[in-house]
C-alpha cells in the first residue's frame, strides 16, 4: 500500500515548498537568534561541560555548522535542520528525561560520572576565577567577611574580660566561674560542627547569616539578664551561634581565589581574629572599669558597665550580617548543587565589577557555559497534605541531619581517613597548647601579682580600740587577737581584711562593703549590723551574743575597681598585637614555601622553643614577653592549617571537614584550658612540657601531610 502511495511528483512539490518557507522565514529566524543572544539568555549553551573561552572561534565553527546543517549536496531539507536555539525549558527538560532514566543505573556508576565531572569543573572553574580577576569584588568580601571572624575574635575574650566583674554582680562561685569559661568553647564545638555540615548542603552565606544572627540575638540578651543560669545559657547559645564562622567563612573565601593567590589572601583574612581581640582589650580597658556607666532600678535591677561592653562586643556580628545581605552565595556550591543559572550571572558579575574598577569596562565574560556534576542526591517532596507542619519540619530535619552525618563519614572514608586523621592531630596539639597557654599567661600574672600583694599584708598583733569611728578603707590587713569596744564602722570599704581570734562589743557596723574579708573565731557582742554585705559566709566559727542585723545588702555588688584588671587588658593587647608581624610574614611567604614547612619548620618548632624558655621567665616582664614571642610565633601554624584544610577537601565536604577540625580544636581548648589552670600556683613544669611536647609532636605529624599550593579546588 506504501509504495502504490508513493507520487515522486508530490515529493518533489514538498521540496518546493520548504525551500519557499525557508527562505521566507530565514531573515526573520536570524533576527530572532539576534534578540535572543542579546537578551538575559546571553551566553547560554546546553549544559555539556563546554568552556568556551575563545567566543571569537566559537562563533566561526557554530556559523560553518549553521551553513551545512539540515541540507544535503543537493540542498535537500531533511530531519534534523537547525531550528534556532534550543528554549531553556526544553533543555531542562531533557535532562529530566536523561534524570528519570539515571534511576535504573547502578549508583557505582553514578558516583564515578559525578567525580569524573568534578575534576573537570575543578580545572574549568580555576580558569573561571583567573578570567573574573582579583579585584574590587574580592575585597569587599574580604572585608565583609573579615568582620565575621573579627566577631569570633571578639567572643572568645569577652568572658574572661567581664569575669571578675560578672563574678561580684552574680555572686558567682568559684565552680561557677570555671563553667562560665568554658560554656562559650562548648558552645562553639557544638556550632562548629553543624554549620559546618549544613554549609555544604544549604550555602555558605545562607548558613553564615543565620549563625551570625543567632550569636548577636543572644549576646544582646545575655548583657541583660540577671541570674548566673540564663546568663550562662545565653552563653551558651551565642557560642553555638559564632561557633560556625570559622569553618564556613574560609571556604566561602577560598571559593573566589585564583591558585595563586588563595594562600597569601586567605593568610591576610586570619588578620581579622587578631583585631577582633585587640577591639576587645581597648573596648573592656576604656568600658569596663567605669563601674557608674550603666543603670539600676532598685537592688533587683543592675546594669553596670561590663553590660555595656558585651553590647559593644556584639557590632562587629551586626555589621556582618548586614553586609552579608549584599554579598552573593558561592559560586562554586551552588554549581556543585546543580544551579548553574545562578553561579554564571554570579561570576560574570564578579567578572564585571572587577573589569569596571580597572577601567576596563569593555572586556567581555567569554564563558557560555560552565560544567554542572551530575546529581545524584535523593530529594524527598513532602506534601502540604501530608501530616501536621511540625511533622513535615521535623522530617526535612532529620532528613538534613542525616546528609550532614554522612558527609562527616565521608571525610574518613578511604579517600579522606590518612589526611584527616593526621589533620586531627595537628589541630588538637596546636589548639592544646595554644588555648592552655593563653589561659595559664594571665593566670600566672594574677598569681605573681597576688604574691607580691599578700608579701606586703600589714599585720596588727592585740590591739585595743575604744571609742573610735572607722570611716576610712582598711586593705591587705591582718588583725590578730584585737579588741574593739563601742567603735563604729560607718561608710567604708575592707579589702581583703582578716579579722582573727577577735572581740567586738557594743559595736556599731553601717554602710560597710567588703571584698576577700573574713571574720576567722572571733566573739561578737551587742553588736548592730545595719545596710552591710557582711554574710554568713564571711564569719567563720564565730561566736555571737545579743547582735543585731538590720536591712542587709541584697544580691552582690560591684565593690571595687581592681587595679590589677588594667593589667590584664594590657596583657590580651600586647598578645594580640605580637601577632601581627606573623601574620605579615605567613602571608607573603605562604605561597612560596608551602604550606607544611610553614606549619613544621616556621612556626611550631619556634613555638615549642618559646615554650621551653618560660622555664626561665620569673617575673610579669618576663611572662608577657615570652607571651609575645608564643603569639607570634604560632599564628603562622593557625594560618598555614586553615589553608591547608580548605584545599584537601572538595567542594561538598569543604566546610564539613573544617567543622569538625574546628569542633576538634575547641574540645582541645576545653581540655587545654582546664588542665594548665589546675597547675597554677604549684608548678609550671608541667603546663611547660605539656605545651612544648604537644607542639613538637603535632610539627612531626604534619609531615605527613600532602602539600597543596600547586593544586585546584575540587
Amino acid at each position: 500500500i506504501m509504495d502504490d502511495s508513493y507520487n515522486p511528483h508530490l515529493y518533489q512539490g514538498a521540496k518546493d515548498i520548504a525551500r519557499e518557507v525557508k527562505r521566507q522565514t530565514g531573515n526573520q529566524g536570524m533576527d530572532d537568534r539576534r534578540r535572543f543572544e542579546g537578551s538575559n539568555h546571553e551566553g547560554y549553551a546546553p549544559q555539556d561541560g563546554y568552556y568556551s573561552g575563545n567566543p571569537e572561534f566559537n562563533q566561526d565553527e557554530d556559523a560553518q555548522s549553521d551553513a551545512t546543517e539540515g541540507h544535503d549536496e543537493d540542498d535537500e531539507i531533511y530531519e534534523g535542520e537547525y531550528q534556532g536555539i534550543p528554549h531553556p525549558d526544553d533543555v531542562k527538560a531533557k535532562q529530566k528525561a536523561y534524570a528519570i532514566s539515571d534511576e535504573y543505573r547502578d549508583r557505582a556508576d553514578l558516583m564515578a560520572e559525578r567525580v569524573q565531572d568534578e575534576e573537570q569543573l575543578a580545572h574549568q572553574y580555576e580558569n573561571i576565577i583567573q578570567e573574573c580577576g582579583h579585584g574590587r569584588f574580592q575585597w569587599t568580601l574580604f572585608f565583609v567577611l573579615g568582620l565575621a571572624l573579627m566577631a569570633d575574635g571578639v567572643d572568645v575574650f569577652v568572658v574572661g574580660f567581664v569575669l571578675p566583674s560578672a563574678e561580684k554582680d552574680m555572686c558567682m562561685s568559684s565552680t561557677n566561674k570555671g563553667m562560665l569559661g568554658l560554656i562559650v568553647y562548648l558552645g562553639m564545638m557544638v556550632g562548629a560542627f553543624l554549620w559546618g555540615g549544613l554549609a555544604d548542603r544549604m550555602g555558605r552565606r545562607y548558613c553564615l547569616i543565620i549563625s551570625l544572627a543567632i550569636n548577636a540575638v543572644f549576646v544582646f540578651i545575655s548583657s541583660f539578664v540577671q541570674g548566673y543560669g540564663f546568663f550562662l545559657f545565653c552563653r551558651l547559645v551565642a557560642g553555638f551561634g559564632i561557633g560556625g564562622s570559622l569553618p564556613i567563612v574560609f571556604p566561602y573565601f577560598s571559593e573566589f581565589l585564583a591558585r595563586e593567590k588563595r594562600g597569601e589572601h586567605l593568610s591576610w583574612l586570619c588578620m581579622f581574629w587578631m583585631i577582633g581581640g585587640l577591639y576587645a582589650s581597648v573596648m573592656a580597658w576604656g568600658i569596663i572599669p567605669h563601674y557608674g556607666w550603666g543603670f539600676s532600678m532598685g537592688t533587683s535591677y543592675q546594669f553596670h558597665s561590663w553590660r555595656v561592653f558585651v553590647i559593644i562586643c556584639a557590632l562587629p556580628c551586626i555589621a556582618s550580617i548586614i553586609a552579608l545581605k549584599f554579598m552573593p552565595e558561592s559560586p562554586r556550591f551552588l554549581l556543585e548543587v546543580g544551579r548553574h543559572d545562578e553561579a554564571w550571572m554570579i561570576l560574570k558579575n564578579i567578572h564585571d565589577t572587577n573589569m569596571r574598577a580597572k577601567g576596563t569596562p569593555e572586556v567581555v565574560f567569554t564563558v557560555s557555559n560552565i560544567k554542572t556534576p551530575k546529581q545524584i542526591d535523593e530529594f524527598i517532596e513532602i506534601q502540604s497534605s501530608t501530616g501536621k507542619w511540625y511533622q513535615r519540619w521535623l522530617v526535612r530535619i532529620m532528613t538534613e541531619l542525616k546528609k550532614v552525618w554522612e558527609n562527616v563519614l565521608h571525610c574518613f572514608s578511604a579517600k579522606f581517613r590518612k589526611n584527616t586523621v593526621f589533620m586531627a592531630v595537628v589541630w588538637f596539639t596546636m589548639a592544646f597548647s595554644y588555648y592552655g597557654l593563653t589561659v595559664w599567661f594571665p593566670d600566672m600574672i594574677r598569681y605573681l601579682q597576688e604574691e607580691e600583694y599578700e608579701s606586703k599584708v600589714k599585720i596588727f598583733h592585740k590591739e585595743r580600740v575604744e571609742h573610735f569611728t572607722f570611716n576610712f578603707t582598711l586593705e591587705n590587713q591582718i588583725h590578730k587577737e584585737g579588741e574593739y569596744f563601742n567603735d563604729k564602722f560607718v561608710n567604708m570599704k575592707l579589702k581583703s581584711v582578716t579579722f582573727q581570734d577577735s572581740l567586738f562589743e557594743e559595736c556599731y557596723f553601717e554602710d560597710v562593703t567588703s571584698s576577700n574579708t573574713v571574720f576567722k573565731n572571733c566573739t561578737i557582742t551587742s553588736t548592730l549590723f545595719f545596710n552591710t554585705d557582711l554574710y554568713d559566709h564571711k564569719f567563720v566559727d564565730c561566736k555571737f551574743l545579743n547582735n543585731t542585723f538590720l536591712n542587709q545588702k541584697q544580691g552582690c555588688h560591684l565593690d571595687f575597681e581592681e587595679e590589677n584588671d588594667i593589667l590584664i587588658y594590657l596583657v590580651s593587647f600586647l598578645g594580640c598585637l605580637s601577632v601581627l608581624p606573623g601574620n605579615i610574614i605567613s602571608a607573603l611567604f605562604m605561597d612560596k614555601i608551602g604550606r607544611i614547612k610553614m606549619i613544621e619548620g616556621g612556626s611550631m618548632l619556634i613555638s615549642a622553643i618559646c615554650c621551653f624558655f618560660l622555664f626561665f621567665g620569673n617575673s610579669e616582664s618576663a611572662i608577657i614577653g615570652w607571651q609575645c614571642l608564643f603569639c607570634g610565633a604560632s599564628i603562622a601554624a593557625w594560618n598555614a592549617l586553615d589553608v591547608l584544610t580548605v584545599e584537601l577537601y572538595p567542594t561538598d565536604k569543604r566546610a564539613t571537614a573544617f567543622g569538625v577540625l574546628h569542633a576538634l580544636c575547641k574540645f582541645a581548648a576545653i581540655l587545654g584550658n582546664s588542665i594548665f589552670a589546675s597547675f597554677v600556683g604549684i608548678t609550671k613544669v608541667i603546663p611547660i612540657l605539656l605545651a612544648s611536647t604537644a607542639l613538637v609532636g603535632g610539627s612531626l605529624v604534619s609531615l605527613r601531610l600532602p602539600e597543596t599550593r600547586e593544586q585546584v579546588l575540587m
